[in-house]
């Protein structure tokens, strides 16, 4: 019997690099596959992928805790289903219908997204839902809807990044987050091109750079107003690109007059001339300005990208060929994940849940009256701190997601989840947060079902099963419509058929800014994917944004004055330096899946903290010593990693690992005001050898 194959995409991150599995009946492999994103090349990550297909780790049975032994223990769909839907029952009639809570994740397809939204608003009637995503997109695509009317993580095609004559990337170290990704950077290196990186590392991006910009960790937002000063000083702004086609630069440009590049230096420690050097290359012929998690995750988030925003305003970037604002999505349906209903505010089509209009358009298609639709909820951290609280959700549904690790100050959050009367996790691997709940159920992995997913650039990609489910193990739209059967008396609305939903989902979306009605999935296998909004399936789709005007009422981007704020917790004498965290090559997210391939693992076994040799020697520490991070939320402990790459001021941990060696026990759980944002990436800590 000849192999079977499928063409797919990566399960990992947002780049959803293009790759063809092969299953030759013992093993299945991954061989190249020659896509616009990745043009046949993978990260480590991707080649490995399939290990976990048939990990002795996997999930392929419900699982149940027995109330006596309080242990985890195999049980069958329908006792596990039956408990779901019994503790819900009781839990709604004695709480409320919001004492349900439902925890989404941004590696779900647009299918299984679009159907979880729908589920906690048509089957649990919950406003209570929010997703991972939160902590991933939240501030950009907040700023970018305030200032561009839409939020797409790149509006323009990923080759454009090969034609800019200078690439400018802020809190972005894509050589270890997405490696193919460089191949396009490769391009502009080649053109000529000049790449500067504005990191408080000296990250493997950085060390491509032909200018790296090393800046206190929270300084971001004085550094680009400081860039935007010296445009406005030096006339390098595009006054005519800023007259037709924008609003609200003068007061911009008042606010940025008291940036000084000297007072800028004096706060981020950023060099004049660098500043001086970065904004001359971003105002000489073409220019792109990206963003990613290491300026968006602060609780001045939403303002820090807005100000990277006002510069490429005022410079004329956005709208022109291989020129432009954007943002790196970091989960693998960052994008698609958060178009179609899992944040609190949001119905399909990225509309929000408190337009009429949108509500009316959605409840019809749903066959429910739009006044029992819930309203909004809340943000992804406050729902979490939220749980088992006076008045807070007694029941929480997790999907794709591992909040244990990932959400910021993890030791409450854990707390938290232990107190719930309920707590269902979805998964194929035994998280540190399904070894918590009360129920566990097995779902298919992304080689085993159709779907699709939305990559960093907007395009809707699709993914084909090579082979079904083990046995025992369903999906997680088989999931819900079972779950629905039991708490609505019905199943017709929850169709399990990938196709079917995703059907619904284009016509739910019709109209909306994200709009998927005339994308197909015959276009998009056709087409090398297809890139929203794409309202009329005979009719183009919009590979690139704001050629002519932006989806704003009057066509014009809007600039929006934001000022410099410290961290929301700064160093003292008590806790004396900065802490940040990000990741590592090898591995993924919250490390549930990527910790368990051998390759993987014997690449990067364990966390660690990084940390400058100078801070070294005053603390006492050798190359590999355990320490201990501590802050006012928690403590870590890993072994010591010297090097000259970060700030003598500065330690870094990755975020990838539980246990004794979690980063997150450590964050700060400050949010922006904006987006829901936690400050991932700055805190307070002491440092002391273990």
């Amino acid at each position: 019997m000849p192999p079977r194959e499928a063409e797919t995409h990566c399960p990992y991150c947002a780049l959803q690099c293009g790759m063809v599995l092969r299953d030759s009946g013992d093993r299945v492999e991954v061989l190249p596959r020659q896509f616009p994103t990745n043009r046949g090349g993978l990260c480590q990550k991707g080649w490995t992928a399939t290990e976990l297909l048939d990990h002795p780790d996997r999930l392929t049975t419900p699982l149940l805790r027995d109330p006596a032994s309080g242990e985890l223990r195999p049980a069958t769909w329908e006792a596990a289903l039956d408990r779901v839907a019994t503790g819900i029952h009781a839990i709604r009639s004695a709480h409320g219908r919001d004492a349900v809570a439902v925890f989404g994740g941004g590696g779900l397809t647009n299918e299984k997204a679009y159907a979880l939204g729908k589920f906690a608003r048509v089957a649990l009637r919950t406003r209570n839902i929010d997703y991972n995503g939160r902590w991933c997109m939240s501030s950009a695509a907040a700023a970018g809807i305030r200032a561009f009317g839409i939020d797409r993580g790149l509006p323009f095609p990923l080759a454009d990044l090969g034609r800019a004559d200078t690439l400018l990337l802020v809190g972005a170290n894509p050589a270890e987050t997405m490696p193919p990704l460089m191949r396009h950077v490769t391009d502009q290196r080649e053109r000529g091109g000049r790449l500067i990186v504005v990191d408080p590392r000296v990250t493997a991006t950085a060390r491509q750079a032909d200018l790296h910009l090393q800046p206190l960790p929270g300084t971001d937002l004085a550094v680009a107003n400081a860039l935007l000063h010296i445009a406005v000083t030096e006339g390098l702004v595009d006054k005519a690109y800023v007259d037709a086609r924008t609003t609200g630069f003068e007061q911009v440009r008042r606010t940025v007059a008291g940036y000084w590049p000297a007072e800028v230096e004096r706060l981020s420690g950023v060099p004049v001339a660098d500043l001086e050097e970065t904004v001359r290359a971003l105002a000489r012929g073409s220019a792109i300005i990206l963003t990613a998690r290491g300026a968006e995750q602060h609780a001045k988030g939403v303002d820090t990208v807005s100000a990277f925003v006002n510069l490429a305003l005022a410079l004329g970037l956005p709208g022109r060929p291989g020129s432009g604002y954007g943002c790196l999505t970091g989960q693998g349906n960052g994008q698609g994940g958060r178009e179609h209903g899992q944040k609190a505010d949001q119905l399909p089509g990225y509309r929000k849940i408190d337009d009429p209009a949108a509500r009316t358009h959605v409840a019809g298609v749903w066959g429910v009256d739009p006044d029992d639709l819930p309203g909004p909820g809340v943000p992804a951290y406050q729902l979490l701190d939220s749980l088992g609280t006076p008045g807070g959700p007694r029941a929480l549904l997790v999907f794709g997601s591992n909040p244990v690790v990932s959400a910021p100050r993890a030791a409450r959050v854990t707390e938290r989840l232990r107190g719930l009367d309920l707590l269902v996790v979805a998964d194929f691997l035994l998280s540190e947060t399904a070894a918590l709940a009360d129920v566990v159920l097995p779902v298919a992995q992304w080689a085993e079902e159709e779907g699709t997913m939305t990559n960093l650039e907007g395009r809707v990609l699709r993914r084909q099963a090579l082979r079904p489910p083990p046995p025992g193990v369903r999906t997680d739209l088989d999931i819900l419509a079972g779950l629905a059967t039991r708490l609505t008396g019905t199943d017709a609305a929850f169709p399990t058929d990938p196709r079917a939903v995703f059907a619904e989902l284009r016509r739910a979306s019709a109209g909306g800014p994200a709009d998927y009605a005339g994308v197909t999935w015959e276009r998009i296998e056709r087409d090398e994917g297809t890139f929203w909004p794409c309202p009329d399936p005979d009719g183009p789709d919009t590979p690139r944004l704001f050629a002519d005007r932006f989806p704003t009422p009057d066509g014009r981007a809007r600039f929006h004055p934001v000022s410099h704020r410290p961290a929301a917790e700064e160093v003292c004498a008590e806790y004396p330096l900065h802490f940040t965290t990000g990741r590592v090559l090898a591995q993924y997210q919250s490390g549930t899946q990527t910790r368990r391939v051998a390759a993987l693992r014997k690449a990067a076994p364990r966390g660690f903290v990084e940390l400058h040799p100078d801070l070294a020697d005053r603390l006492g520490v050798d190359d590999g010593d355990e320490l201990i991070v501590t802050s006012r939320r928690g403590e870590l402990r890993a072994p010591a990693r010297l090097s000259p790459a970060i700030r003598p001021d500065t330690v870094f941990a990755p975020f990838h690992w539980g246990g004794a060696a979690r980063a997150n026990s450590v964050t700060n759980d400050a949010t922006d005001p904006v987006s829901g944002m936690p400050e991932f990436k700055i805190c307070a800590v002491r440092v002391e050898k273990a």
